[in-house]
């Protein structure tokens, strides 16, 4: 039987205490955009889906039934929307990467998770896309 020499055994660091998180998601926001590296995808507005899921530290102290005191679903999603008002992006994965920072300038926010799927690109399929995730570093 082996023995331990408590001598030779150092504790475990101590780690901060864990944050409390939560969700906050954006499901199927369809939008209206110049997107794509094709001439007609150049001229016409395409629809386009978005799905978002962020993990956000929880506020600390109570909410208060205050807008304020939370990660605004509202907030993104206008910005988004502002977004693919202004220009005419090429890539999915250029639009993923924009609502990615979008997301992430709130610093509450830990990380995010974008998912972009044009609905009309390719015949005979429902959609296609790209998802990244993005953590706040």
């Amino acid at each position: 039987m082996n023995t331990i020499d408590r001598n030779n055994v150092a504790p475990l660091p101590i780690t901060d205490e864990a944050k409390a998180t939560h969700r906050v998601f954006i499901n199927d926001l369809l939008v209206d955009m110049l997107i794509g590296i094709y001439d007609h995808e150049k001229a016409k507005k395409q629809p386009v889906r978005l799905n978002i899921s962020l993990t956000v530290l929880d506020h600390i102290g109570p909410i208060q039934d205050d807008y304020h005191n939370v990660v605004c679903y509202e907030t993104i999603a206008n910005a988004i929307k502002n977004l693919v008002k202004e220009e005419h992006i090429n890539l999915v994965e250029t639009l993923a990467e924009k609502v990615a920072d979008i997301c992430l300038e709130n610093q509450r926010t830990i990380s995010a998770v974008v998912k972009v799927e044009k609905l009309q690109a390719v015949s005979g399929a429902g959609s296609v896309g790209v998802e990244i995730t993005r953590i706040r570093q």
